[in-house]
């Protein structure tokens, strides 16, 4: 199943180049002409880089879902009901496709960072501990968004759908320091998974912003999210492929 969606990448190029550029232009849209840096102590570009890896972990859902949605739509599933495989066989394909692209994301996103200045400061251990944080937390938000994709049911919905992610990424201390925020929008902002993720990366690379005691609940709230959305669209698919 893995090898059936990157056999997709070769036939839609446009896509995979989309998604790796779209971040980036995030990136240098909010370090130099956005600007901001609100509340924050330091180079701002230290401090923006990591929530920029983090939100990109959090975005470029919909190529999956699309895929999931198309796989049912299609009926292809019923040829995969005639092989011996699991019924979640095909998201987990699926994800772990994504989570190839979402790698290559990140190491593009972590040179363009190089790029306009951004340096780290806690050494090898710490940029692989905090590309493990990432990845995991990408993996949580894949298997939400599977699940909202399969609440959607067609390809043309889950553009409706996946707004319901958006809130994750914005509002979130990606941008500014959730004390430059008013104080209910401040308590909303650190109870963001992704803010929990993007500081414990801050706090592995040194940069601004960083607090302890954040790595744990970086690793707490990707897991919980998993414990029921992984369970939830696994049964579902097995539902709606039947």
């Amino acid at each position: 199943m893995t090898r059936r969606e990157l056999a997709h990448w070769a036939r839609q190029p446009v896509r995979v180049v989309v998604g790796l550029v779209f971040p980036v232009m995030l990136l240098v849209m909010f370090g130099y002409l956005i600007g901001g840096g609100r509340g924050v102590a330091g180079d701002y570009v230290d401090y923006l880089v990591p929530g920029m890896l983090a939100l990109t972990m959090a975005f470029g859902l919909e190529a999956t879902m699309i895929a999931v949605t198309q796989d049912l739509d299609k009926g292809v599933i019923d040829r995969f009901r005639s092989l011996p495989m699991a019924n979640g066989a095909v998201l987990v394909g699926r994800s772990a496709a994504d989570m190839l692209q979402s790698a290559l994301s990140l190491a593009v996103m972590i040179g363009v960072g190089y790029a306009i200045g951004w340096r780290t400061h806690g050494g090898a251990a710490g940029l692989l501990a905090a590309v493990g944080l990432l990845l995991l937390f990408r993996f949580a938000m894949l298997w939400i968004g599977i699940q909202l994709a399969m609440v959607a049911g067609k390809p043309e919905m889950v553009q409706a759908v996946q707004i319901l992610v958006w809130p994750v990424g914005f509002l979130s201390n990606a941008f500014a320091t959730p004390a430059s925020m008013p104080g209910w929008l401040g308590t909303a902002v650190e109870w963001n998974p992704l803010s929990h993720t993007a500081t414990a990366v801050r706090d592995l690379l040194g940069a601004p912003g960083a607090e302890p005691g954040h790595v744990w609940a970086a690793i707490v709230w990707p897991l919980a999210l998993l414990t029921v959305f992984f369970p939830l669209a696994v049964r579902r698919f097995a539902r709606l492929s039947r």
